[in-house]
């Protein structure tokens, strides 16, 4: 992609105003919170207090905004804490500029380190650098400093209280995340009636096991309705998948097929229906249809072999889901009709007698705040490394505040601190974030201060006017802060326009600097990148053997269970599982990053990557395939299952290195060993159809990376 053109791109991003659902309870809290610490501040302490604790009420809410599952509360007292601490810091040295500007360097490229342990605190303590340069020039001795600083905590404390005292939608964005992930499964399952080989983004099932991960307290208070369920949908999903595959399933055609459509139906309708009443907190109310589809007594006549085990499965699994989904609605009788194992031949239900329901798994440990501090402390130590795309971002970010700083404080505007603030507010560690939110912190300051500006030439507000205009700004800000970086600098602009004349300085003292200044911080964030950039580009192709090794480390570990039969429960399968889905997540991000990106991979075109990706998707998909059909403890193994698996993992290891050398891949051990099957004879259909089906697989890998282009070489490897 050329320069024009990515510039066009980020610039159309920033731009862009999305339509979001609003959550006017939760903007409005954040607003009183705000409004309540303004209040006091002002009318005990004066202006410049209030201004200062302000700026603490109004951050602390943002942080309780931001995507994490981590309690609210703590994350409004965590932002100010951190943001009265960066403050009080900033004052002692902020009159002498050879001292200020080493603590600016320093507090900034830790900021930027931040981004390692997760983009909720990389956020607020970029927010706190960019709040501390405001904040600092408020107080004018170092009591009041500390009175400052003080009540930016005090702010922290109202909004956390305020969270505690007035929830909105408690757990609502766990109840979301686990719904979402129920929902993706109900259109899978809807899809696959129509095409047996139709994707699945796992996206929505590593989201639910982000949120089920809880904190001590959390794990007590949660709802019963998270217990489980997530659980359930990771195992649905291969059945489903199974149940529909013309290669381990019924013929594409028929009246297997039918039925098969018919189970998937039923399937989707009550996915669907036990997503809403996780997302409502209401009683499951059971489609009658979809309990019928499943109750249908002919299942065992029409299916045999492994779609019948899949179809049973999926019977039994639905069935927990409805349980742990929550108090059935008492208007559908037809839920005590859901069996627990589907009917194998016609007869009454008590023919077939109930499975044991699975007891919820324990929820996944989540660190208090105290002790993520070493968490956070390794991740940084892991990114502090040479071609670390985060310490390059730490690297850019200090020596552009540092620059803004000083190139504002050598203009003749005063309030120099808008160009640094303006640049750490929008640099992010990936290009496109840096250009777009530059380009939005742009527009919305030019619309901002227009706007603010204009109400205060025709009104000229007093004190406490001011002070409920900088309110409304901020609880607008709050409600549309979701919807795109113009809409939301625009409120933010405003806010400071107003909050600073609740301090007595007119419109002319801070406009005309705050939108040039601005504009040099965008430059300088945009500058830097192009100079010091992190291109994702140019590491695609270890981001693709990374995802090859994890695809293949998960398949052999399925295979090599063939040999050593251990039942549904495996914990290797699934940490493999979950170590691919990391590389699967890995990989499109930094494709996404990539395709927006003014820079061109030699020896990896984009055409090719993709290939690649939807081969090692296909690769996956096999063995979550074979995964389903998983033997039970006590039947016969498959001794060959054992070679074959070994030379998977070798195959796919020697694969990512050839990848990373720019050779193309090959997969003699693998073809070794299944041409070693055909000789002996394999009697399981499932695993030799399956081996089958994985050497298909890495062979589109091949036929992906096998172009023209000269970077990417064809000489044998070292298995050819």
């Amino acid at each position: 992609m050329s320069w024009f053109r990515a510039l066009k791109d980020t610039t159309r991003s920033g731009l862009t105003v999305e339509r979001k659902r609003l959550e006017p309870l939760i903007a409005l809290r954040g607003a009183a919170g705000l409004a309540i610490v303004v209040a006091i501040s002002l009318a005990a302490f004066g202006p410049a207090v209030a201004a200062g604790s302000a700026f603490g009420a109004f951050q602390a809410a943002i942080a309780t905004f931001q995507r994490s599952w981590r309690p609210r509360p703590e994350l409004a007292i965590a932002s100010g804490t951190s943001l009265g601490i960066s403050t009080f810091l900033g004052y002692l040295t902020g009159s002498h500029l050879f001292l200020f500007v080493p603590l600016l360097a320093l507090w900034t490229f830790l900021a930027g380190l931040g981004w390692a342990a997760g983009p909720t605190i990389g956020i607020i303590a970029s927010s706190n650098v960019a709040m501390m340069l405001v904040t600092i020039t408020l107080p004018t001795s170092i009591g009041e400093a500390a009175g400052h600083a003080a009540m930016m905590v005090f702010g922290g404390l109202v909004q956390a209280t305020l969270v505690v005292l007035f929830p909105v939608r408690r757990w609502g964005a766990h109840r979301d995340a686990l719904a979402d992930a129920l929902a993706a499964e109900a259109d899978y399952a809807r899809r696959l009636r129509h095409d047996p080989l139709a994707p699945f983004d796992p996206q929505p099932l590593m989201l639910a096991r982000s949120a089920a991960a809880l904190t001590p307290r959390q794990a007590r208070n949660r709802p019963a309705q998270l217990h489980g369920a997530r659980g359930l949908a990771e195992r649905i999903r291969p059945v489903l998948a199974s149940l529909a595959d013309p290669a381990v399933g019924v013929p594409e055609e028929g009246v297997e097929r039918d039925r098969v459509r018919e189970l998937l139906a039923a399937a989707g309708s009550i996915l669907d229906a036990a997503a809403r009443a996780i997302r409502t907190g209401a009683p499951v109310r059971v489609p009658a249809p979809a309990v019928a589809a499943l109750r249908t007594p002919d299942t065992g006549a029409i299916l045999a072999g492994p779609p019948h085990r899949a179809a049973t499965r999926l019977g039994s699994l639905l069935r927990d889901v409805l349980e742990t989904a929550g108090e059935v609605d008492p208007v559908e009788p037809l839920w005590h009709r859901l069996p627990a194992r589907l009917p194998g031949h016609l007869g009454a239900r008590g023919t077939t007698a109930p499975g044991p329901v699975a007891e919820p798994p324990p929820a996944l440990p989540r660190p208090t705040l105290l002790k993520l501090v070493p968490t956070a402390v390794r991740a940084i130590r892991k990114e502090a490394r040479p071609g670390s795309p985060i310490l390059r971002h730490a690297t850019r970010v200090s020596a552009v505040a540092v620059v803004g700083y000083l190139i504002g404080n050598a203009l003749p505007f005063g309030h120099g601190y808008w160009a640094p603030m303006a640049a750490v507010m929008v640099m992010r560690p990936d290009f496109s974030q840096t250009y777009s939110r530059a380009v939005a912190r742009f527009g919305g300051t030019l619309v901002g201060v227009t706007v603010a500006t204009a109400v205060v030439q025709l009104a000229h507000p007093g004190t406490w006017t001011s002070a409920a205009l900088a309110v409304v700004c901020a609880a607008l800000m709050y409600l549309l802060m979701r919807t795109g970086q113009l809409a939301a600098q625009a409120c933010v602009s405003a806010y400071v326009v107003f909050l600073l004349g609740m301090g007595g300085q007119t419109w002319d003292q801070t406009v005309p600097e705050r939108v040039v200044l601005t504009l040099a911080g965008g430059i300088l964030a945009m500058l830097s990148y192009a100079l010091y950039p992190a291109w994702e580009t140019p590491r695609l192709r270890n981001r693709l053997a990374e995802r090859l090794i994890a695809v293949g480390e998960y398949a052999a570990t399925v295979v090599g269970h063939y040999a050593h039969p251990a039942g549904k429960s495996c914990p290797d399968v699934r940490a493999a599982l979950l170590a691919a889905r990391d590389a699967h997540i890995a990989w499109d991000l930094a494709a996404t990053r990539a395709r927006t990106e003014p820079v061109r991979h030699r020896g990896l075109s984009r055409a090719a990557a993709d290939d690649a990706a939807h081969a090692l998707h296909h690769l996956g998909r096999v063995a979550m395939l074979m995964e389903a059909h998983l033997p039970e403890r006590d039947a016969t193994p498959v001794p060959a299952a054992e070679e074959l698996a070994e030379a998977l993992r070798t195959a796919t290891r020697d694969g990512a290195r050839a990848i990373r050398e720019r050779r193309v891949p090959r997969w003699k051990p693998v073809r070794e060993a299944l041409d070693a099957w055909d000789g002996d004879g394999v009697p399981d259909r499932v695993v030799r159809r399956g081996g089958g089906l994985l050497l298909e697989a890495l062979d589109e890998v091949t036929e992906a990376l096998d172009t023209d282009e000269p970077p990417m070489s064809v000489k044998p490897g070292p298995d050819d």
